[in-house]
């Protein structure tokens, strides 16, 4: 069972992981993985540090900001056992003070992985985030895609649930539901846009990952490796962006 989660984390997380990686050597030349040049960034909810450590191991000045004190003790301890020369600085808070605890315009990069379908106001949250960034800075999106999740109860034979999603206002199949909300494309690119940010790509992430059966993984050992590379492979095509857990944008502010 370990191993199998452990697959899945893996296959959820490279591939957002070679996006991003890809866009910081494109967007700040120098910033190669190889021989990263320092950027500050900002991770926004980033709760127990599984962007920030990786990240400060680069060598980036990397601030977490989370409302869990449990998750930024859980950040410390991962930051100490990985060695991180630059430290992760960890700061308690949440989008509704981050203009208090962070500077304005202070950020080469700020992460936004999984908070806009649990934040109160998306819209607020989104208008932070930009002025947390230094003109020309980056945003690196993850939210919820409403299309995959009538996808998903559907398979799940859900259907009632599948159907409330397409009308319901916030994308959410019921009371249990543990999202607020979900996004189409269009929604989440123009919460990025309404904040004055430059929209560039969207990836697909977890396209296959979800809908795979649990047992596959843990009777292949190779199956993990295949799945991965089939989402590498499908990531950057429109045609499968229904079908992602998960949308990842991009996002810039004018210099």
């Amino acid at each position: 069972m370990v191993d199998r989660l452990r697959s899945r984390t893996s296959v959820r997380t490279a591939v957002v992981w070679e996006v991003l990686r890809a866009a910081l050597a494109e967007q700040f030349p120098g910033s190669d993985p190889a021989a990263p040049a320092p950027l500050d960034i900002l991770d926004a909810g980033g709760g127990s540090g599984g962007f920030a450590v990786p990240l400060a191991q680069l060598d980036h000045r990397v601030t977490v900001v989370d409302p869990s004190p449990d998750s930024l003790a859980a950040l410390r301890r991962r930051a100490a056992e990985a060695g991180v020369r630059t430290p992760v600085r960890a700061v308690q808070g949440d989008f509704a003070n981050l203009h208090v605890v962070v500077p304005a315009a202070s950020y080469d990069v700020v992460l936004c992985h999984s908070v806009f379908e649990v934040v109160e106001d998306p819209a607020a949250a989104m208008a932070a985030v930009t002025a947390a960034l230094r003109p020309g800075g980056l945003v690196s999106i993850l939210a919820a895609n409403r299309t995959a999740a009538v996808v998903g109860r559907a398979v799940a034979g859900h259907f009632a649930d599948a159907r409330r999603i397409l009308t319901d206002p916030t994308g959410r199949w019921g009371d249990g539901d543990a999202l607020v909300r979900r996004f189409t494309v269009a929604e989440v690119a123009g919460l990025a846009a309404a904040a004055g940010l430059v929209v560039g790509p969207v990836h697909g992430i977890r396209v296959f990952t979800d809908l795979v059966p649990g047992g596959l993984l843990d009777a292949d050992p190779e199956a993990a490796a295949a799945l991965l590379g089939l989402e590498h492979a499908v990531t950057g095509r429109s045609e499968f962006l229904g079908l992602a857990t998960q949308l990842h944008l991009l996002a810039s502010r004018p210099r």
